[in-house]
């Protein structure tokens, strides 16, 4: 930003409460909502995907545990 750019700024932008919450409104209208059958679909997609995971991590815990426990036998 040069010097005579610093000369040329536009003051701020005022319009009040009145005017923020109109383009919120505005803004809001603009939104595209889920249905119901997408959002029901995709809870039921995230909680099958959490489960899997869980599982998942359960049965690596469970080998890393007990390969850790092989190793340490040996060594004792």
């Amino acid at each position: 930003m040069s010097i005579e750019d610093a000369d040329h700024e536009e003051p701020p932008r005022r319009g009040g409460l009145f005017r923020f919450w109109s383009e919120v409104r505005a803004e809001g209208r603009k939104v595209t909502w889920a249905t119901r059958q997408e959002v029901t679909v995709s809870t039921i997609m995230v909680l099958m995907m959490a489960i899997a995971a869980a599982i998942f991590f359960f049965f690596v815990d469970s080998l890393l545990r007990l390969g850790i426990t092989f190793v340490l036998s040996l060594v004792g």
